[in-house]
């Protein structure tokens, strides 16, 4: 069946407009007076289905539409939104407002009341941001808090999302069951999710945009524990723009016995000791490593903040990675290979377009993902200012490129990686197939480094053979990371998902090759203490000793 997103009322950009313009010419007059100020109006209409071991657990159907209000008092040069190098950070997430769904004067009145909340809020801060100017050192960066941008114009209509309710139920039911067959899985679960996604925006330079969006994942998330207690997950995601471009059965069902094989293989493989030396990432696996561990520091406002560590902010014009890689973000690219690709949008969270932005070239570093907040020598955005509702806006990754001018096939890299371990003298390589997700430090108050999650690891012994180990996490620090780089291979991979950090979770893509590290760090994996089930799962009769 067909489902039609809810709220598509005609006037909601003629009303928000006229409501923005009525509190302009009343905040002009105030003694803090209003220089910018925007509405966005974020609608999500959510569907999706959950089961587990085979069995449906339950259907979800939401809507929720959010309101953000980004008010400005003072001036571009200095605003309420400058950050207090004595005091606290500006609170990334607001309070939450919640929008009418479909009675404009119900609209009117709810922008009336949060723009005063707001106004009156910001007209404190800038007091306070003021005070801090003037008992505080000359900044290092001398640049304003805000960039001004050319008025835009857009309007898309509204979309529907394409359930069928009776076949989500059957698959959630397929793609779980296998997961029984083995008595070591402690959890299997599936979900099918649909998301449509309307953007209301405005602003006081003259912009009027409607987007309309729709986004389906298939998650597929299965657990097992080695007999010492460690906790040993594998998940599986598939994520596509229309419901059409979601993988067929087959494809789905194969990534779930290869979860079952891979999970009875892992509660029994040998653990990884503390180890330094090369490996191989695979493409979905480095997607992942350069989300991370590159893509954070390369956000415009990072370079800017005293309480970033500004990993880049100096090294324009210098070399960060081999010569042949570069690597750009593309937010207009919707799809690579028949993939779609999640990071995409046509508009940011801050009314600029969309474009392709080059960030390394040749390895040598050229820029940074700006949003409407300067920084010294790159004054304006580039269409990188995301957020999810509820939060303030900062500049963000998109769709991540990584590309390489010399690519190699996946033999010549393991026997790249089988003369570095005989050089080295060490009595193995690793090869990192599967990443389930990471974390990593930019701020000064720790050490700048990174820490990411493999789920899938390989001993490659000097033989060629490969072992399956586990317990390893992936560590490090970024600059000395990224000089180990020797080569990379020749067949791209996509890693779609979401990431969170200042702004909220926004979906994001990585379109990287496999990579050869000369030397990687690895740790071991916390750990639980918690011992095995004593009761055998349904229908086993018995299991083996040490339950």
């Amino acid at each position: 069946m067909a489902w039609v997103a809810l709220g598509a009322w005609p006037d909601t950009l003629e009303t928000m407009e006229s409501e923005l313009r009525r509190s302009l010419e009343v905040l002009a007059e105030q003694p803090d007076p209003v220089y910018f100020l925007s509405y966005e109006i974020t609608q999500d209409k959510v569907v999706s289905v959950y089961g587990s071991f085979g069995a449906v657990g339950g259907w979800n159907e939401s809507e929720q539409r959010g309101l953000d209000i980004d008010l400005r008092v003072g001036s571009p040069e200095l605003d309420n939104t400058h950050e207090l190098r004595r005091g606290g950070a500006l609170p990334h997430q607001r309070v939450r407002m919640q929008a009418p769904v479909s009675d404009e004067e119900a609209l009117r009145a709810t922008l009336w009341r949060w723009t005063d909340h707001e106004y009156k809020q910001a007209s404190e801060r800038f007091t306070q941001v003021k005070t801090d100017v003037q008992v505080t050192v000359a900044a290092e960066d001398p640049t304003g808090d805000f960039s001004e941008h050319g008025a835009e114009r857009a309007t898309e209509e509204h979309v529907s999302l394409e359930v069928d309710r009776a076949a989500w139920e059957a698959k959630v039911r397929k793609y779980t069951a296998p997961f029984r067959a083995s008595e070591h899985i402690l959890s299997a679960n599936a979900l099918v999710w649909a998301d449509a996604e309307t953007r209301w925006y405005v602003n006081s330079e003259g912009s009027a945009i409607r987007t309309a969006n729709t986004f389906y994942r298939i998650s597929i998330s299965a657990s097992t524990r080695a007999d010492d207690g460690m906790v040993l997950p594998r998940t599986e995601q598939f994520f596509a723009l229309s419901p059409g471009n979601l993988p067929p059965d087959e494809e789905v069902m194969a990534a779930v016995h290869r979860m079952v094989a891979e999970l009875d293989a892992l509660r029994t493989a040998p653990l990884v000791e503390p180890y330094t030396g090369p490996a191989i990432l695979s493409g979905r696996a480095s997607g992942v490593f350069f989300h991370e561990i590159l893509g954070h520091r390369l956000e415009g406002h990072r370079q800017k903040s005293v309480r970033e560590g500004q990993t880049f902010r100096r090294m324009v014009g210098q070399s960060v990675l081999p010569e042949t890689f570069s690597v750009y973000f593309d937010p207009t690219a919707q799809h690579i290979a028949g993939t779609d690709l999640v990071g995409s949008y046509r508009f940011d969270n801050e009314g600029v377009k969309a474009r392709r932005v080059p960030v390394i070239e040749k390895g040598i570093l050229t820029g940074f993902l700006m949003g409407r907040m300067p920084i010294e020598g790159f004054p304006k955005s580039n269409g990188h200012g995301r957020k999810n509702t509820g939060f303030r806006t900062v500049a963000r990754q998109s769709n991540m490129f990584v590309d390489v001018s010399e690519g190699h096939s996946r033999s010549e890299l393991k026997a790249m990686l089988l003369d570095a371990v005989e050089r080295e003298g060490k009595p193995w390589g690793l090869l990192f197939d599967r990443i389930q997700g990471g974390f990593t430090v930019t701020g000064r108050m720790l050490p700048n480094s990174f820490n990411v999650t493999p789920t899938v690891v390989y001993r490659i012994h000097p033989d060629g053979s490969e072992e399956m180990v586990r317990g390893a996490d992936l560590i490090g620090t970024p600059l000395t990371t990224f000089s180990r780089i020797v080569a990379a291979g020749n067949e791209p991979a996509v890693f779609n998902g979401t990431c969170g950090a200042e702004s909220g979770l926004v979906p994001v893509a990585t379109v990287s090759p496999a990579i050869l590290v000369a030397q990687i760090e690895v740790q071991k994996k916390a750990t639980s203490q918690g011992r095995l089930p004593i009761l055998p799962p349904p229908g086993v009769a018995a299991i083996g000793a040490g339950r």
